[in-house]
């Protein structure tokens, strides 16, 4: 049984991520001419062009990406709470699990990787043009420029996505 939460866990974990890369990529503004950005809408589609049929956007918020983000994530804590011997909590409470502890928590771990990888990428290839480093400056800078006004490049090495990546992991140890 607890082979079948693994691969259950992951699968909607996995889902989670997408549905909320696509929520990420509307919200900066990425280029939806990237492949990767194409790849992620194509596999989001058909979860998200029905809930588009019934939601409309409020403003700039795509309405359906965010019922699609809080949708997958309550599914995932519902069905393991299911599989796993645990008494259901209240809806109410399922619903705080589900909006605050996963969604922020797969925010946050897409964030830390998605600095991580910005990084190292930076120090590989400097200069030059991927779809992902294109892709991960787009979702990244947004976070990393406030910090580095606040932190200064020593020597001409960026530290911002260090600290970055330090607040983000003590945010999620909060989140425990």
């Amino acid at each position: 049984m607890s082979a079948i939460i693994y691969i259950l866990d992951t699968l909607l974990g996995l889902a989670l991520f997408v549905v909320m890369a696509r929520l990420l990529l509307q919200w900066t503004r990425a280029d939806f001419r990237n492949p990767i950005c194409q790849a992620i809408v194509k596999i989001t589609n058909p979860l998200i062009l029905p809930l588009r049929r019934v939601l409309p956007p409020v403003g700039k918020v795509d309405t359906a990406s965010v019922v699609a983000v809080a949708l997958v994530a309550l599914v995932k804590v519902a069905s393991l709470y299911w599989l796993s011997d645990v008494p259901m909590p209240p809806p109410a409470l399922m619903w705080i699990r589900a909006l605050v502890t996963e969604i922020a928590r797969t925010l946050l771990w897409t964030y830390f990787y998605a600095i991580v990888l910005y990084a190292l990428l930076s120090m590989i290839a400097p200069g030059g043009y991927s779809p992902l480093q294109s892709l991960l400056t787009t979702i990244c800078e947004p976070v990393l420029r406030p910090l580095r006004r606040i932190i200064p490049g020593i020597s001409g090495l960026d530290l911002s996505p260090l600290w970055a990546g330090i607040a983000i992991q003590a945010m999620l140890i909060l989140l425990r």
